[in-house]
Formats: structure tokens, sequence, C-alpha cells
């Protein structure tokens, strides 16, 4: 989770983030997304599906999500923001990743959609563990179903997810 500092006033704490906003053509997001098991068409320079997003990055870590809108939409999540990519190739809980990925999330749209975030997870390619998604189990999600081709499906509620953490880099003008 972010860390918490005093701020220099003294006057209460401030979140410290650690991921750093990005875009979607981020050739250093690129290189982790090629090794994702979901990635599409490596080598491309794009590799978050179209419409809104937000792109968090570190070095040797990566996260999207992704808010489609719900009328292009074929699961039964509709409207909900998906995390269509989360690599962690350094140390460090990854559920703790994932929730600081949420909460940066959150400070860029503050408008948190009733659905809230999803994520899919194919337990055939993902690293053998006793509990596939545990990670994002730890970090709030709920198992909620299984999609027709398969996949895991873990949902973060917006009651249960943590409060806005803005992440590194952030300005408005960035955000498209």
């Amino acid at each position: 989770m972010p860390a918490a500092e005093t701020d220099a006033a003294g006057l209460g704490e401030r979140m410290i983030q650690r991921w750093q906003l990005s875009y979607r053509a981020d050739p250093r997001v690129a290189k982790l997304a090629d090794r994702h098991y979901s990635r599409k068409t490596p080598g491309s320079p794009q590799f978050v599906p179209p419409g809104r997003c937000v792109v968090l990055w570190m070095s040797g870590a990566a996260w999207t999500t992704s808010w489609p809108f719900p009328e292009f939409v074929k699961h039964r999540w509709p409207g909900a923001w998906i995390n269509s990519l989360f690599r962690k190739e350094i140390p460090g809980r990854a559920s703790e990743f994932i929730v600081d990925a949420v909460a940066a999330t959150r400070a860029i749209w503050p408008d948190v959609p009733e659905l809230g975030m999803i994520s899919f997870v194919d337990a055939a390619k993902v690293r053998h563990k006793r509990d596939p998604g545990r990670s994002y189990l730890r970090a709030g999600f709920r198992r909620v179903g299984t999609t027709a081709g398969g996949l895991l499906v873990f949902q973060l509620l917006p009651e249960a997810m943590p409060a806005p953490s803005l992440p590194l880099g952030w300005t408005p003008k960035l955000i498209l």
C-alpha cells in the first residue's frame, strides 16, 4: 500500500504513490506487456484496448485500467473498469501493487462505476498456484464468475476500493 508520510507542515498524512502515470504506447510498458499472457499482438506499440484508459508504470511493473463504453462490452459487467494488464517482475506483494493501482485509478477517475472494477484471469496461463487470482483476492476483489471462454472473473466493488491516491506525474492534460 502507499506509504503514509506526514506532510511538511505537519498537518496530517498524505499517501506516497508508487505508480507513475504513463500512456497507451509507452515503449517501457509495451516491453512488459509483451511478456504478459494476454498480449494479443506482441511488438505492437499500443497494448491497451481501444477507449478510455489509465496506464501506470514503474521500473519492472505495469498496470492498465480500461473503461470501455457499456454498449461495446460483451461480458456481464458492462460499465465496469477493467484491469486489462498487470505485470510485476520486481519484488513485493502483488496484492499491494494492485491496491495502489486501484487507488491511482480512482484519483484519475473519481466517478467509480456502480460495478466497480473487474479483472479476468486465465488459470491455465498463470504461474501454477493453489488459488489462481489469489493476489486479487488479497487486494479485496471477490471471485464472481467465469466468462464464456473460461476466464476467472474477479470484481472489486466501489465500497471495497482504497482511497484515491494520485500517481506520480499526474496532470489533467495527460488524461485523454
